[in-house]
């Protein structure tokens, strides 16, 4: 009864737009639900920066194909798009493609997911019945069937708190109207926010940077301007990444930068600061918390960019049979190779539908939210990931099975201090521990996770910049 269903699609960014054009090009049925108004309408939210990947590494090559037969010409593919970009040259046309436009279903929040005529309890015959996607759609409560699900729905929504606990700080809610999260349009739709303002940035990763690096260039225009980084590592220079030895240029050149802007003095840091407390007085705000077990602040903030990552959001899947490591809250095969407390490389070998298969039968978490918390993410490691599920559920177990992945070294690769928690001192070669359900052929360039540029490694976050 299912096979006739189409695979249900949830979120409409460059992945699961990668899984409908995957879909297509095997003739399977798929229906796509976007909660925004436009398509990839989260990437629209950071349409301002700069990705520092090469459309070579932002392209799927379904999708490609697709485009190709209608006269769409590729950008260059050594060039680094725009967030804006990335949409309007490649997603929209995409997604008007007239074997993709027609189920395409923008502003279409997904409520829940679960099985027609079942709840999580519930065993046998679940695995034969149909899928129920439950949306909300211009106010209305809509539901659709599906063979299956593929959740593309991506972590940037749903960003980490400033304080280190892992929830708000004590009055981060409150004073939300000075807070901003992940990369704001600093010189351009916000500018006069932060123009000449004291600003704090929260955060070690590359959106931080990237933020810093926006804040610098308005600094050099406006010197009244006040930068303080916050960060938890006991050194600063631990977020400055591989530098020239980065495999992408763009991406090593952002701690070189950051670091430039603490010896010119542009930007003050504080480390490791670990926040527990927002105040306001007077319009004005304050940060509390501790440095090296000692009272610490930060007095008379006027604003803060939050950029300490992102986390899954689960609420959906509620009733269905769905798996989450404990720590990372990755799909659970995936943790070992993505977990910072055992590496740090950024390094994670080739994975495919094997590797991503969920107790619930044909529901797969792919892309960002695939790796759960962890900032590692590169828009070609979603695209794969894809193209072995949808093969899967194809029936062509031999191609899902046939994982490759050609991808750029990070230039960072150290083994972790917690070398008894795994069994190589690889910091990209799984323990055993953890296998995968079926045997998989598995396809690297270069392997060694601190071997010379295009290895098989993972490195961006869920933004793909």
């Amino acid at each position: 009864m299912t096979k006739q269903l189409p695979t249900a699609i949830i979120g409409g960014g460059p992945v699961a737009l990668a899984a409908a054009a995957q879909l297509v090009k095997r003739n399977m049925p798929f229906v796509l639900f976007e909660k925004g108004s436009h398509i990839a309408s989260s990437i629209l939210t950071w349409q301002h920066v700069r990705m520092f990947s090469p459309w070579e590494f932002n392209i799927d090559n379904a999708a490609k194909e697709l485009l190709h037969e209608t006269g769409w010409q590729s950008p260059a593919l050594d060039r680094m798009p725009t967030g804006q970009e990335l949409v309007e040259q490649y997603l929209l046309p995409l997604s008007q493609l007239d074997l993709i436009k027609p189920y395409i279903h923008l502003a279409s929040t997904v409520k829940a997911i679960y099985r027609k005529g079942f709840d999580k309890m519930k065993t046998a015959g679940r695995d034969l019945a149909p899928f129920i996607i439950e949306y909300e759609q211009n106010g209305h409560v809509l539901r659709k069937e599906a063979a299956a699900v593929i959740d593309a729905t991506g972590t940037w929504l749903t960003p980490n708190p400033m304080s280190t606990s892992g929830h708000p700080a004590d009055g981060e809610i409150e004073h939300k109207d000075h807070i901003q999260y992940g990369i704001p349009d600093i010189l351009g739709a916000y500018k006069k926010r932060y123009v000449g303002k004291n600003i704090v940035v929260v955060g070690s990763g590359h959106s931080a940077i990237q933020s810093l690096t926006l804040l610098n260039e308005l600094k050099l225009e406006i010197p009244e301007t006040t930068i303080h980084w916050v960060l938890r590592k006991q050194k600063v220079s631990e977020a400055f990444g591989g530098g020239e030895n980065d495999g992408l240029p763009a991406r090593g050149v952002l701690g070189t930068r950051a670091n430039q802007y603490i010896q010119q003095g542009n930007v003050q840091v504080h480390t490791p600061f670990l926040i527990d407390q927002v105040k306001k007085e007077s319009e004005v705000l304050s940060l509390h918390g501790t440095k090296l077990d000692k009272a610490y602040s930060i007095e008379k903030i006027d604003e803060i960019i939050v950029a300490t990552g992102a986390r899954p959001d689960f609420t959906l899947l509620r009733e269905l049979r769905y798996a989450a490591d404990s720590s990372v809250e990755s799909v659970p095969q995936l943790a070992e190779l993505i977990d910072p407390n055992l590496h740090s490389c950024g390094t994670v070998r080739p994975h495919g539908e094997a590797e991503l298969r969920q107790p619930e039968k044909d529901f797969y978490i792919v892309g960002s939210k695939s790796y759960g918390r962890a900032p590692t993410f590169l828009l070609a490691t979603g695209y794969e990931q894809v193209r072995s599920v949808v093969a899967a559920l194809a029936g062509d177990f031999e191609a899902a099975s046939e994982v490759k992945l050609h991808l750029p070294e990070t230039g960072v690769c150290s083994v972790s201090k917690s070398q008894n928690l795994i069994e190589s001192s690889s910091c990209c070669t799984p323990s055993p521990k953890k296998m995968t359900i079926r045997p998989i052929a598995v396809t690297t360039i270069n392997s060694g996770c601190c071997s010379p540029k295009n290895t098989s490694a993972s490195y961006e976050t869920d933004k793909g910049c």
